[in-house]
């Protein structure tokens, strides 16, 4: 007989949610769309892979930011080989979030919070027990720059979850430096345009949990959206990251490519680059074999510091299409409004 509480529509709150619990049937309020629904035979990605050993060649340097560049136009999205983190600290960083979210719920609780503006919070969907839809994932979100600043607010159980993700982190955090120079000089602007501001800027580690979903074709980890960041470095443990193909609105899972890295161009880029690159739309599938783990490191500029369009790059044909924003006018619209509902923050920005 069917469940009656599959059809209970109230969210439910952290500690208790479907995901967490692991009820065998996914309830009313996880349930999108069937017109989103994800398949579960999706069509793979066609994704450009970008291997920047010569990064700081002079040589290969330019062939490098050009395929970067061209990535940035056409999807927002690459992957990044031979970019320089040891294949062990990214297997440990992996190890201490698996070994995190199997902790007894006591532990993780600790974190929990519903303000987004805090430095440090464990949570279930976006906001927990407000948004209409919620969805199949936990999280742990904490900043990690400067790393002596945040790293002692970290879970200390696991007892080596510090030390693992913090050397990830940092590593994570000079790769998108080197990353965003090779992408402001793709745009013509030069590769230290706002290589201060960077070094100076904000890294928050978004670690994903997904675990096994009963019912994957109902539901999803997380639903379209873009980062706010400039760009945001992701590690994972399998595939689930799908990306919208714009030349026929299908979405696409990117293929597994061990050891790589996956970048997503956020929307301070769209903005810096005057729309000339995209900030990428993706979602998250779930499956019903395995927990999912993603460690998002999303770099942006200082809290209050604002993200402007490069004056380089606005013309009398092209003229200035968005409004300057910081990451913390993302943290305001993230508590205003529910991006379930197909509100978006580079939406906000667009003047035209």
């Amino acid at each position: 007989m069917e469940n009656e509480n599959r059809h209970d529509t109230k969210p439910f709150p952290i500690g208790e949610t479907p995901q967490e619990t692991g009820l065998p049937y996914v309830p009313k309020c996880y349930e999108i769309s069937s017109s989103d629904a994800p398949s579960l035979t999706p069509e793979i990605a066609d994704v450009v892979v970008v291997d920047i050993a010569g990064l700081n060649d002079p040589v290969r340097r330019p062939m490098i930011v050009e395929s970067i560049g061209n990535a940035c136009r056409e999807s927002g999205f690459f992957q990044l080989i031979n970019h320089g983190i040891p294949q062990k600290v990214l297997d440990e960083a992996l190890e201490a979030s698996f070994q995190f979210f199997n902790l007894p719920m006591t532990e993780k609780e600790k974190y929990m919070s519903n303000d987004v503006h805090k430095p440090v919070r464990y949570g279930t969907s976006i906001k927990d027990g407000l948004d209409k839809v919620q969805f199949w994932r936990v999280f742990l979100k904490h900043y990690a720059h400067p790393l002596n600043g945040w790293i002692q607010q970290w879970p200390n159980n696991p007892s080596d979850y510090r030390e693992k993700m913090g050397d990830y982190a940092v590593k994570a955090r000079l790769l998108a430096n080197q990353v965003m120079g090779a992408i402001t000089e793709s745009l013509g602007i030069g590769p230290k345009y706002i290589e201060k501001k960077m070094e100076d800027g904000m890294q928050v580690m978004a670690v994903n949990c997904y675990p096994p979903c009963p019912e994957p074709h109902l539901t999803l980890g997380l639903p379209p959206h873009s980062d706010y960041s400039c760009i945001t470095i992701v590690l994972c443990s399998s595939t689930g990251l799908e990306i919208m193909d714009t030349s026929d609105d299908t979405w696409r899972l990117v293929p597994e490519l061990h050891g790589a890295l996956q970048v997503h161009i956020g929307d301070h880029v769209e903005v810096l680059s005057n729309g000339l690159y995209k900030s990428m739309v993706h979602r998250v599938t779930v499956n019903n074999e395995k927990t999912r783990i993603s460690i998002a490191s999303l770099h942006s500029l200082g809290l209050n510091e604002k993200m402007k369009t490069a004056e380089e790059l606005v013309t009398d044909d092209k003229p200035k299409n968005y409004k300057e924003s910081s990451f913390k006018d993302f943290l305001d619209f993230l508590t205003k409004n529910d991006i379930a509902e197909g509100k978006s923050f580079i939406g906000s920005l667009r003047i035209n």
